[in-house]
């Protein structure tokens, strides 16, 4: 996979799957916008590590929705046109219904909803928009194992991954005569800083546990599958949603 030469937009890029993402661009010869909300620290280190020239730095909170439209705009200034978007920013917030108030149940969906999914369909509307105008290119949308064997301490974060993968199916009829190609990763638990961060030794010896590998995921592994969907051989693979769970959940 060359991207020798493409520009892309990847969001959440400061950490974790993000950055691995961005990682595996640039050393394919992408140019890579590093999309972050608020760990300016972070994400300049991030920026740093890029191999190549020519990445930049795009600090915007897209789950306000005018932030999204201002992010497109602001790639399309750097670099003239959007041949690959990378949804990659999420967020999960714990609420079991049986264990929180009213407002901590709404309050969940709400946020949960704003990032994962209508931030997602925000800039696909956007980043489509520029896509047209230079003649196609790819949408990455990352998804979650949740979406499909549930999350029963996160429900609105499976619902909003579950409502992804439709969406973004749904885009992929609609876009492929445009010469847009929409894809999905759904990765199980992957071992990032978040989860170094947050995981107890219980917590992680249970997740090791669903996996045959005994492991979770690396994000690069992720990031390999992302960059697939997001390569030229694979527009005929529009509309796939690819598994990366270590054959934790099989449907």
């Amino acid at each position: 996979m060359d991207f020798t030469g493409k520009n892309v937009l990847i969001t959440g890029a400061s950490r974790g799957i993000g950055k691995a993402t961005a990682m595996a661009f640039a050393k394919k010869g992408a140019k890579v916008g590093v999309n972050y909300k608020n760990n300016d620290e972070a994400a300049q280190m991030a920026l740093q590590e890029l191999p190549g020239e020519g990445h930049h730095l795009f600090k915007r909170d897209i789950s306000q929705k005018e932030e999204t439209k201002a992010l497109i705009d602001d790639f399309i200034k750097v670099y003239g046109q959007l041949d690959v978007l990378v949804n990659n920013a999420g967020i999960s917030i714990f609420h079991e219904l049986d264990h929180v108030d009213f407002d901590h149940w709404t309050h969940a969906w709400e946020k949960t909803f704003e990032t994962n999914l209508f931030a997602a369909a925000n800039l696909c509307y956007w980043g489509t928009k520029a896509m047209m105008k230079s003649g196609g290119g790819h949408i990455v949308n990352v998804s979650s194992r949740g979406s499909f064997r549930g999350e029963p301490t996160k429900p609105a974060y499976g619902a909003s991954k579950a409502a992804l993968n439709a969406m973004s199916q749904s885009l992929a009829k609609k876009l492929a005569p445009h010469h847009i190609y929409v894809g999905v990763v759904a990765p199980g638990f992957t071992e990032t800083e978040m989860a170094q961060e947050t995981l107890t030794p219980a917590e992680r010896e249970n997740l090791l546990r669903e996996s045959p590998f005994k492991r979770m995921a690396r994000p690069e592994e992720v990031a390999h599958a992302i960059l697939f969907l997001a390569s030229e051989g694979a527009a005929y693979s529009s509309g796939t949603i690819i598994d990366v769970n270590g054959a934790s959940y099989l449907r």
